[in-house]
């Protein structure tokens, strides 16, 4: 079912669960926001949330070098104490993710990062695309919303599905992270290299690539 944008504003400032995790939430209840929010709790999304405000300064950057060093990551995720960024469980999680924007190639870490003007422009090409597609004017304003929250999904690591278990994203998983070790963690910045990027070279799938090393 559809999920109204004000039902997903309200059980996110109730539960402080993230918006893409309450509007899967709502879809999930069909709508009813109590239900919804035992859904959150279940996950542990509502849980995780209380924990978000807490500081973070500890952590790792941790490094994943694709097979024949044709790809390098570097992420900084951080924690609340060294004890836990010392456990195995923090290290796998960050390996994962560099893992996983080796495979992905985010532009950003969240949508609040995205620069205006990159929004702004993107919003041209989608609404002429929509008017070319033949859509009526009144309603390619809300189309274009609609492909601009795809567009954070495909950039924007947290709103990435999980490359591992596409049935999550990172942010989800994240928020079971911070459930699971009961401290705040955050993905703060990575960069990630190409060899080769820029210049003129066959396409690879990388994804592919990635997935075959981590099934090994």
């Amino acid at each position: 079912m559809a999920v109204d944008a004000k039902a997903v504003k309200e059980l996110r400032e109730k539960t402080g669960a993230g918006m893409l995790d309450c509007k899967k939430a709502l879809e999930e209840a069909n709508g009813d926001l109590t239900k919804a929010s035992e859904i959150l709790r279940e996950k542990g999304l509502a849980a995780a949330a209380n924990k978000a405000g807490r500081v973070a300064t500890e952590g790792v950057v941790e490094s994943y070098i694709h097979a024949g060093g044709r790809i390098g990551v570097l992420v900084e995720i951080n924690c609340e104490t060294d004890f836990v960024a010392k456990t195995d469980q923090f290290k796998d999680f960050a390996r994962d993710v560099a893992m996983h924007i080796a495979a992905m190639n985010p532009r950003y870490v969240r949508r609040e990062e995205v620069p205006q003007d990159e929004i702004e422009k993107e919003k041209e090409i989608l609404k002429a695309q929509a008017l070319n597609e033949g859509k009526p004017e009144k309603i390619v304003e809300k189309m274009v919303e609609g492909r601009i929250g795809k567009y954070y999904e495909e950039f924007c690591l947290l709103e990435q599905s999980f490359v591992k278990d596409p049935d999550k994203t990172i942010s989800a998983l994240v928020n079971e992270k911070i459930s699971a070790i009961g401290e705040n963690i955050s993905i703060r910045r990575f960069v990630r290299y190409e060899l080769g990027e820029g210049l003129e070279k066959k396409v690879d799938n990388f994804v592919e690539e990635v997935m075959s090393q981590v099934k090994q």
